[in-house]
């Protein structure tokens, strides 16, 4: 249970540090959505640009399993680096993105 809070911080403050990462629009916001219960966390885009309403996830992550499971990456750089890189296992990364057949030949979790 120790791992889980561990990750569980983690993601909150990745996540924290992508939403305040400012758009080139001020009238689009990033929402930080935290569901602690569930082990959900997302980062979406909010808000209008050129009269557009603008409206779009850019991370979701979920933990499950005591291990993380990235749904969505909108990142350029990958936020499956950013979690190695502080210290993450890739054994405990799931690139839930990609189909379970497909993640077989990745260097992180199948599950």
């Amino acid at each position: 249970m120790a791992k889980v809070e561990e990750y569980r911080q983690l993601v909150q403050e990745l996540l924290q540090a992508y939403s305040e990462i400012k758009a080139s629009n001020e009238d689009v916001e990033a929402e930080l959505i935290f569901d602690h219960q569930r082990d959900r966390y997302q980062v979406v885009h909010v808000g209008w640009s050129n009269k557009r309403r603008i409206y779009g996830c850019i991370l979701h992550l979920d933990i499950k399993n005591e291990k993380i499971w990235i749904q969505h990456d909108g990142t350029e750089g990958g936020i499956a680096n950013e979690l190695t890189s502080r210290g993450v296992p890739k054994q405990d990364i799931v690139l839930a993105f990609h189909s379970p057949f497909k993640r077989q030949f990745t260097e992180f979790a199948v599950s």
